[in-house]
């Protein structure tokens, strides 16, 4: 049944907001916005909102001559060892005697100390991994520490809609660079401006090949006898804009792939002061005009792509798929058409300005009368029990850890179009939730509130009585915590 969102009293009308549009209670959350729930969380869209000031963080092109470096450094580290590996060789034997002294300080040092000889080295993160985990955790900081969470959730959205995975090499220290210089500023500007924003940054020009896409009748394409990649070409039209079998057909994809040829990196190795920048190359743009789902666009070198998608961003198509998409995420899998239609005309009514759609989400109706069955994906989940007991992401590799044993690796979906946003995908991590919110409950469990102070805490008014009752009976507070935690009402949104 469906919730009467005017007939819930103001504190079940805050927890409510903060389950489903924030990343759960902190601490007094509940309490903080009761007076105004709605108003607080359209207070979390204000100016800035989203982004991360970090000076310690690298640039997407730093970060890829960091990276470059490393290897190259590597590279010669490799062929240094062989060079000593093989004047070793060559070199005459060792005195049996002298073999014999070192053997004996080798058992004495062993002897003296057999927990320093018997234990493994220290494995230090390289620094693509390095990069990467100091970006994971200016992300989970900004979602553990958001009074409310709103904006930081439609960061984690927009991200996995424009998704690239650091599971292709290149991508990895790259992935938190491109979130905060692709998404973060434009999740409450224009969805034209974001669009161009990701699908030009370096990251994803990677991640789906594009960067040594090579037009066949351009400059290169002719000397070097290499052609199109239709990759991000096929992912613009299908995962972010049109939506799958809707206005686009093959011959829109090839014309497309041909308009964006060009649209590449800097190599590192060739610049190592703009390395890892985009640029767009010329000799490798497809000349001529092309025509894209009716439209003509003529051969105006990089502008010819923006045009495109300037195009394809304020489409009718793109509404509606991106309304849905807002909707199943924040609501339900399959969510009221009415909030769908409402999100749909306020996005075309202002050729996409993602304020004033998410504006209207939050403010419709049926965003709150939904019944709360929707079930928070694995990252949500640990954000929303790390944000209830006060946990820090003090060892950032424990929290990643944490989102690769629930099945949603940071920033390393297993295809172009993300994770899914449906519970059926999540049903089946149900035990690594429950193993997790035991080592939670073990960790934090016997210090803090008692168990019903705990469920007011983190669910207020939501709680039913059979979550009561069961955290109230628990053996332990350990326990009373891991109950609380794996509560549907806690599960879901």
């Amino acid at each position: 049944m469906a919730t009467d969102s005017a007939a819930m009293e103001p504190k079940a009308q805050a927890a409510l907001a903060l389950h489903r549009f924030g990343f759960g209670p902190r601490p007094g959350g509940i309490s903080a916005i009761a007076s105004d729930p709605r108003g607080a969380v359209l207070a979390d869209l204000k100016a800035g909102a989203g982004l991360i000031d970090n000076p310690d963080l690298l640039s997407g092109s730093e970060a890829a001559r960091a990276a470059f470096d490393f290897r190259q450094e590597r590279k010669a580290a490799r062929l240094v060892a062989q060079i000593d590996a093989q004047e070793a060789a060559k070199a005459p034997q060792a005195s049996e005697m002298a073999n014999k002294e070192m053997a004996g300080e080798m058992a004495n040092k062993d002897m003296a100390k057999p927990e320093e000889a018997n234990k493994p080295p220290r494995q230090q993160p390289g620094v693509p991994q390095q990069i990467y985990l100091e970006e994971a955790k200016a992300r989970y900081d900004a979602a553990l520490n958001a009074n409310i969470g709103l904006a930081e959730r439609l960061v984690w959205f927009w991200s996995n809609h424009f998704c690239v995975s650091a599971d292709k090499g290149p991508t990895r220290p790259l992935c938190g660079a491109y979130e905060r210089e692709a998404i973060r500023p434009h999740i409450l500007g224009k969805f034209s401006d974001m669009l161009i924003a990701a699908e030009s940054h370096p990251a994803m020009l990677l991640y789906l090949d594009n960067a040594r896409s090579i037009g066949p009748s351009s400059i290169a394409g002719l000397r070097q006898g290499k052609g199109l990649n239709e990759n991000l070409a096929r992912e613009i039209l299908e995962l972010h804009t049109l939506g799958v079998r809707t206005v686009y057909n093959q011959t829109d994809v090839t014309n497309f792939a041909k308009v964006i040829t060009g649209w590449s990196i800097v190599p590192p190795k060739r610049d190592p002061e703009h390395g890892g920048e985009f640029t767009f190359n010329p000799r490798m743009h497809e000349p001529g005009a092309q025509t894209v789902i009716g439209n003509n666009y003529p051969d105006i070198g990089f502008e010819q792509g923006r045009a495109v998608l300037h195009d394809v961003a304020r489409h009718p198509a793109t509404a509606r798929h991106i309304a849905t998409k807002l909707a199943r995420h924040f609501v339900a899998d399959e969510p009221p058409p009415l909030l769908v239609d409402k999100l749909t005309k306020r996005f075309l009514d202002t050729q996409g300005d993602l304020m004033e759609v998410t504006n209207t989400l939050v403010s419709a109706p049926e965003s709150w009368e939904a019944p709360r069955a929707k079930l928070k994906k694995p990252g949500e989940w640990a954000m929303a029990a790390m944000r209830t007991t006060g946990l820090a992401a003090q060892d950032v590799r424990r929290v990643v850890n944490v989102q690769n044993l629930l099945g949603e690796p940071l920033w390393r979906p297993s295809a172009p179009k993300g994770f899914s946003d449906n519970s059926a995908a999540w049903l089946d991590g149900m035990a690594q939730r429950l193993d997790i919110a035991n080592q939670v409950g073990r960790i934090v469990g016997n210090k803090g509130q008692e168990p019903d102070e705990m469920v007011d805490l983190a669910l207020g008014p939501l709680a039913s009585r059979d979550t009561r009752e069961a955290v109230k009976r628990a053996e332990s507070r350990p326990q009373a915590l891991a109950l609380l935690l794996m509560a549907p009402e806690f599960q879901r949104r």
